[in-house]
């Protein structure tokens, strides 16, 4: 049973956060902090999201917040990635140095205003700062198909190997027929915003368009759709961020640590993007990995980094309309 509006507004607290480095051509991270009868949830969809699709994000606030038979693991900890945003070659040591022992790096290309030559150089400058890392790409469906497939098989002359290619171009057919196009390469294709932003997140698998699918939490409805999904698409998957608080971290963690083996490295290491948090001990990364424990906000830090009176209005309107979605779903 969906909790009320009026409830859901008394518990909720909006915050603006800056970030160390422009992601998502953004430098500050807004986020509605929820104070759950069962735990603190996060609903952050980004800014240009319109209700129906951010609908999606408050039910998988509620679930973890709210649903009393939803099980939370406080106890261990999951793998996780490095991310490196489209920032320039000199720039890759010093966003490395922020993601404590991980050997595993995302690194963010096609950045709109960017050329391929920026990212190869990204790359090598990735690879020369972390021999021996795993090295994912992630597109954000940037490219058109003959640009794909140029730029992986630009980026395999380099020598490298790369574990997966995420959305590299947009629909479900262009990344069916970039797969067959590469199957020389041995480079997989993973699907993100193919999955989290389709109507059937299960068309990609049908298709055979993707090895692999990232998930993510909020997009998703929750941590119980988001591994139906995992199964639904019989492929190995990655749960990954989207620029989530600590909060909205260990909501993502708690997934991955459900999923089926083989485990990859989560996408939840990006609280180190972050130069401010609303936890005392922000959930980075320690040794390559984050913990499950709960992660409780800090009063203070809620009062520090309180949006403004506009944003909030902003922000509770947009909880309502969203709420107003999920009632009529619900029936």
């Amino acid at each position: 049973m969906l909790p009320s509006l009026s409830d859901i507004l008394e518990r909720t607290r909006i915050v603006s956060l800056p970030l160390n480095t422009k992601f998502r051509g953004v430098t500050t991270r807004e986020a509605a902090i929820i104070e759950g009868p069962e735990a603190w949830t996060e609903f952050s969809p980004f800014l240009e999201y319109e209700p129906e699709e951010a609908s999606q994000w408050l039910a998988a606030a509620l679930e973890y917040g709210f649903d009393p038979l939803l099980e939370r693991v406080c106890h261990g900890s999951v793998a996780v990635n490095a991310t490196v945003p489209a920032v320039r070659p000199e720039e890759v040591p010093g966003v490395l140095a922020r993601f404590d022992g991980c050997r595993t790096i995302k690194v963010k290309v096609a950045e709109r205003g960017q050329t391929l030559a920026d990212d190869l150089a990204r790359l090598e400058a990735v690879v020369a700062t972390a021999p021996g890392a795993a090295i994912r790409i992630d597109a954000n469906a940037g490219w058109q198909l003959e640009e794909a497939e140029t730029a992986l098989r630009e980026i395999a002359k380099l020598g490298i190997q790369l574990e997966y290619a995420e959305q590299p171009v947009p629909t479900v057919p262009e990344l069916a027929e970039l797969r067959q196009r590469i199957r020389d390469l041995g480079t997989p294709i993973a699907a993100d915003e193919s999955v989290r932003k389709a109507t059937d997140p299960l068309e990609v698998a049908r298709a055979g368009a993707a090895d692999h699918v990232i998930v993510k939490v909020q997009p998703l409805g929750g941590i119980r759709n988001a591994l139906q999904v995992v199964q639904d698409a019989g492929l190995t998957a990655t749960v990954s961020s989207a620029l989530d608080t600590s909060v909205g971290i260990v909501m993502g963690a708690q997934l991955a640590a459900r999923l089926p083996e083989p485990r990859f490295a989560a996408g939840l290491g990006t609280v180190s993007l972050f130069a401010a948090d609303v936890v005392i001990e922000p959930r980075r990364p320690k040794n390559g990995e984050v913990s499950l424990e709960p992660a409780l906000p800090r009063e203070s830090l809620l009062r520090e980094h309180r949006a403004s009176a506009e944003r909030e209005a902003w922000w509770h309107e947009r909880i309502r309309a969203c709420h107003e979605i999920l009632v009529a779903r619900a029936g």
